[in-house]
């Protein structure tokens, strides 16, 4: 049953390739920032997005937790789950995640509980498109972990935990692995994990009701060396899936065997303009399809630009566009909101929350003059 229904999504998302979802309503979105907490920042933020104009009400506090780096909305919009990007948690060095109750009217996140992360620096986190669990992935303990999610949203015990092991060819970052990344697959049976020390893309079988991963076969992909891939985006046909590489500034795009999960590459492409080199203080963060299929983004830390890309429909390869300022320093994490019609780009290090606009024809962006204030924002979440 479960094969059929999981062919029924993939059909679905492919007959929609090229077509932005339709706006539901005029009424405000909920966008949800993570950050590092500091002098700035208290914990996770919340604003709202007018559909209309692109203008965001000034951010309140949601809820005071530490250092919410990375953070995830279960698909039905009931609760939040947030990296802690800390050092040590219930006398362990391991981070730990935390799990909020959203209320929506209220725009306030209540706390439910927390559980280990199974390991050092949590960075990434996501939730399995049936939202029973949260996927983990610890960059400085090199390892992933899923967490059950109850029927109150509270989070249990992990129920799957894998180490990796090994290196790659730098020898200041790349000695051992370094989990930057964990997304599961709009089927449901597929977790992909951009682990930067081994310069691969591990491919997991996951089975949502029993919570477990496992390798899958072939159990990765590779990419440059010394790349060091950072997140993964999935074409929403399941066709494609693209990986920003953090200490090269490029992207690897492959192509994707929807019923075993391999990977093929396909194309590596640089995130900066033409004729730029990388230099020191440049790496790249985020990557995201559009909700159309039709277009790729990523962010340029140092560079501080968001770089555009058209997807080819048949063939998954990309196509540079351009390159646009974010007008802040060191762009993090971004979203697009679920009609496709706005970025919103937090840069980390200047404190701010720019907003632009998504030309639905050509995916270029133009900023709409639109900011706010945010203390070290990271990661940027839309509760549809």
């Amino acid at each position: 049953m479960r094969t059929v229904f999981s062919a029924l999504l993939l059909a679905a998302a492919t007959l929609g390739f090229g077509q932005a979802p339709k706006p539901s309503a005029s009424h405000d979105l909920l966008v949800y920032f993570g950050t590092y907490t500091g002098a700035k920042s208290k914990g996770i933020y919340v604003s709202k997005l007018d559909p209309a104009s692109g203008a965001l009400s000034a951010p309140e506090l949601a809820a005071e937790t530490p250092s919410p780096s990375f953070l995830a909305v279960r698909p039905k919009g009931d609760f939040l789950y947030a990296v802690n990007e800390v050092d040590s948690f219930e006398g362990k060095k391991t981070g730990s995640v935390s799990a909020f109750a959203i209320d929506r009217a209220r725009r306030t996140l209540t706390a439910l509980n927390q559980q280990s992360s199974m390991g050092a620096g949590p960075a990434h986190l996501d939730v399995d498109k049936q939202g029973e669990n949260v996927l983990v992935a610890n960059y400085g303990g090199g390892s992933v972990a899923v967490l059950p999610i109850g029927p109150d949203g509270r989070l249990k015990p992990s129920s799957s935990f894998i180490q990796h092991t090994g290196s790659s060819v730098n020898p200041d970052r790349q000695k051992g692995p370094h989990a930057h990344s964990i997304n599961v697959d709009p089927s449901n049976q597929f977790a992909y994990v951009a682990d930067l020390g081994l310069d691969k893309v591990l491919i997991y079988r996951f089975d949502a009701s029993r919570g477990t991963i496992a390798p899958s076969d072939p159990p990765f992909a590779t990419v440059e060396p010394g790349a060091g891939p950072r997140h993964v985006a999935i074409h929403p046909s399941g066709r494609f899936v693209y990986v920003i590489n953090e200490m090269q500034c490029t992207l690897t795009a492959f192509t994707r065997d929807p019923k075993r999960g391999a990977l093929a590459s396909l194309q590596t492409i640089s995130t900066l303009p033409e004729g730029q080199s990388v230099q020191s203080g440049y790496s790249t963060a985020e990557v995201m399809v559009h909700p159309s299929g039709r277009f790729l983004y990523g962010s340029n830390r140092g560079h501080d630009s968001i770089a555009a890309f058209a997807i080819d429909e048949k063939s998954g390869r990309l196509t540079h566009l351009d390159n646009t300022p974010t007008q802040g320093s060191t762009p993090r994490g971004f979203a697009i909101d679920p009609t496709g019609t706005y970025l919103l780009a937090g840069n980390q290090r200047s404190d701010s929350v720019v907003v632009f606009r998504i030309d639905a024809r050509t995916g270029r962006l133009t900023p709409t003059g639109q900011r706010i204030e945010v203390g070290a924002p990271v990661s940027v979440v839309f509760v549809r």
